[in-house]
């Protein structure tokens, strides 16, 4: 891992050091639109050979048959069904307290305006299978839309190579309730749910983490369709100071460094004593995970340890940083935490790691990334649906207004805004 003092740096370097981006390169993202128009262009037949050029499709179709959705729910280990069962009702509870209330404000009197909100009608959700399928986040973005009342989810999740989908995604699926799953992914299972086939209705958004083709599929429909957000490879930054057991710190950075080579790690800490100690807890521990050359990878391309003057100055970094995943292992956790303003989700002393916001908590493990935390929250109940505004004038609220109207629309020589008002006093002349 790659050691910085931060008291080193120039006000530059400290830019760089904190730039990074959940949008992928030019070339994926080039790429990616070309098969998103393909599949826009050419409906399934387009689907089923990008499918099967770039894999997570079937050459049957992509719609998995319900009854193969019930045989998987049906064969769950007994635990494993629990523990989605328990993972969905914590996610549930957290998220109904998320339900948007409408509100109405009277700006003077006979001018009312009100914000009110509805579910969507239709929602994709995207589900990572590849090396490491997520049954987790099947949970994380269905639980949300089915609290929002969105009546119509279509899951998207990528085949393994003989054409099966990973059967604990599956079988999460069948617990859930959800009967649309699709066997297909990457950046043609982002068109398809965008702008719809032949057999696969459109949706109106599309949620959930991915690959870089995944997020540029995402950004390249977005201007037609809602996104929750770009995302890129899962990150983590810990803070630390003397009073944290360096094995629970050592195991928060390799939990994140486990999800792949890309996943950026940075361990923040109070002095060169404290980061040494948890270095040595992070090689003690290293060689007894079954993805240890994965882990080492990401500590070795993307793992970063800052070494700060104090407290203040750790914390300020680690706010700045904006990240995904922030686990706080100071004295006094708390008080650092209400320091927060930037980060995706705080895991908050000692008896809190990050895993149990991947899997347990019921807070929402799709999550911003590249800084976006600075700016963008975790996927939400409100995130299922949409807000309006609603105007309503009495004859004395409007007549109060005419003058602002007069004067602005005057300016702005739009005099039809004016003649819009203008003309409803006509018969008082």
């Amino acid at each position: 891992m790659r050691r910085i003092e931060l008291s080193s740096l120039s006000p530059e370097e400290r830019r760089r050091l904190l730039r990074r981006s959940a949008v992928p390169s030019p070339e994926v993202r080039a790429g990616a639109a070309e098969i998103v128009e393909s599949v826009r262009a050419g409906g399934d037949p387009a689907l089923t050979a990008a499918g099967s050029k770039f894999g997570g499709g079937r050459p049957d179709g992509s719609r998995v048959p319900k009854a193969e959705i019930a045989e998987a729910g049906d064969a769950l280990p007994p635990g494993l069904r629990s523990a989605i069962e328990r993972a969905a009702a914590h996610v549930r509870a957290a998220h109904v307290a998320q339900l948007p209330a409408d509100n109405t404000v009277e700006t003077i009197p006979g001018v009312t305006v009100s914000r009110r909100w509805a579910p969507l009608r239709r929602v994709g959700c995207y589900v990572p299978g590849g090396a490491a399928p997520l049954p987790s986040t099947l949970i994380m973005t269905v639980v949300p839309a089915r609290v929002a009342g969105v009546p119509s989810i279509a899951v998207a999740t990528p085949a393994r190579p003989d054409g099966t989908v990973d059967p604990a995604t599956l079988g999460a699926a069948a617990v859930l309730g959800i009967e649309e799953v699709h066997a297909m992914g990457g950046a043609q299972a982002i068109a398809a749910l965008a702008y719809g086939t032949e057999t696969i209705e459109p949706v109106q958004k599309i949620v959930g983490p991915g690959n870089a083709w995944v997020t540029a599929a995402k950004l390249a429909v977005s201007g037609e369709v809602a996104i929750d957000m770009p995302a890129g490879p899962s990150e983590a930054l810990v803070l630390a100071d003397a009073s944290a057991p360096p094995r629970h710190v050592a195991a928060d950075l390799l939990a994140q460094a486990e999800h792949g080579p890309d996943s950026p790690v940075a361990l923040v800490v109070t002095g060169p004593a404290v980061a040494e100690a948890v270095l040595r807890a992070t090689d003690d521990l290293l060689d007894g995970l079954e993805r240890s050359e994965v882990i080492a990878a990401a500590l070795e391309r993307h793992g970063l340890v800052v070494i700060a003057p104090d407290r203040a100055a750790a914390i300020a970094f680690a706010d700045e940083y904006a990240p995904e995943h922030l686990s706080i292992h100071l004295t006094d956790p708390e008080d650092a935490s209400d320091r927060i303003t930037g980060a995706g989700s705080v895991f908050v002393g000692p008896w809190a790691p990050e895993p149990v916001g991947d899997y347990a908590s019921g807070a929402n493990h799709v999550l911003p990334t590249g800084g976006l935390a600075c700016s963008t929250g975790p996927l939400s109940t409100e995130d299922f649906g949409s807000w309006r505004q609603v105007q309503t004038l009495t004859r004395d609220g409007l007549a109060a207004l005419r003058p602002v109207v007069d004067a602005l629309a005057t300016a702005e020589g739009l005099t039809a805004h004016r003649t819009a008002v203008d003309v409803r006093f006509e018969e008082e002349r």
